[in-house]
């Protein structure tokens, strides 16, 4: 027999009208290895319908079930109830648009996102699909991997002190994001055309260097360094710049 898990979940549907946020109470027998993703479908079958909250693949990869678990961003279907206290309190993701108690649309955030960073490989190059693939060093090639391993689940954003108090700061994710364009050799941007984008107070230079980012990362993302990497990289271009005027 195993631990009886009490459960305080935040429930709110702006949908239906007169409603208002509440902390409402559930508890649950634990099983086996069980996860919260696991914990949560079995209290909306047994026990209330209502509950919205998402899922999708299980296995931490779509990132569709991040939402704050005790105070912390991070993924329901990866984080298992025998880590947890007795007592669980889950919030949906801060920030994000509220769908409905835990879901949350992030959607839309990382679409605009997607659209400032201008995500894609600039190039002056004429795609011929003759040809054999372009090549690329081994280092580089890695490098870009590891970058491209984000699950755009949000936990990144929602841990972030700057994100949370401005919603005109960019965030971990489009600053990882930007950070994977500028080590590709097919991208032809400039680093002056790079710090159009991310040399500002939204972008790199309002990062305030807590690091909540990484430290609730799913996928253990190298953000840190990438922070890092392009703070430094802009400051010189700005410097550069200012000689450039004198």
């Amino acid at each position: 027999m195993g631990r009886e898990i009490k459960f305080e979940i935040f429930r709110y549907n702006p949908e239906k009208k007169g409603k208002v946020p509440h902390m409402q109470t559930y508890t649950l027998d634990e099983t086996p290895n069980m996860t919260l993703f696991i914990a949560l479908n079995r209290l909306r079958e047994e026990q209330d319908p209502s509950l919205i909250f998402d899922f999708c693949c299980r296995a931490g990869i779509c990132g569709a079930c991040a939402m704050v678990i005790n105070g912390r961003p991070g993924l329901a279907c990866q984080t298992k109830t025998k880590d947890q206290p007795t007592n669980i309190t889950l919030h949906p993701l801060p920030v994000f648009k509220l769908v409905g108690d835990l879901s949350v649309d992030t959607g839309v955030w990382f679409r605009e996102m997607y659209d400032k960073t201008e995500s894609w490989v600039h190039t002056s190059k004429t795609f011929d699909p003759t040809k054999k693939e372009e090549r690329m060093d081994d280092k580089v090639a890695n490098q870009i991997y590891e970058l491209e391993r984000c699950i755009e689940c949000g936990c990144c954003v929602s841990a972030c002190g700057t994100a949370r108090l401005r919603d005109d700061f960019m965030g971990a994710a489009a600053l990882n994001r930007i950070a994977r364009f500028v080590v590709d050799p097919r991208d032809e941007r400039s680093d002056d055309q790079y710090f159009e984008i991310i040399g500002n107070d939204n972008g790199i230079f309002g990062c305030m260097g807590l690091l909540a980012c990484e430290d609730v990362c799913p996928k253990g993302l190298p953000l840190q360094d990438q922070l890092g990497f392009l703070r430094r990289k802009m400051g010189i271009t700005a410097i550069k710049e200012i000689f450039r005027k004198k």
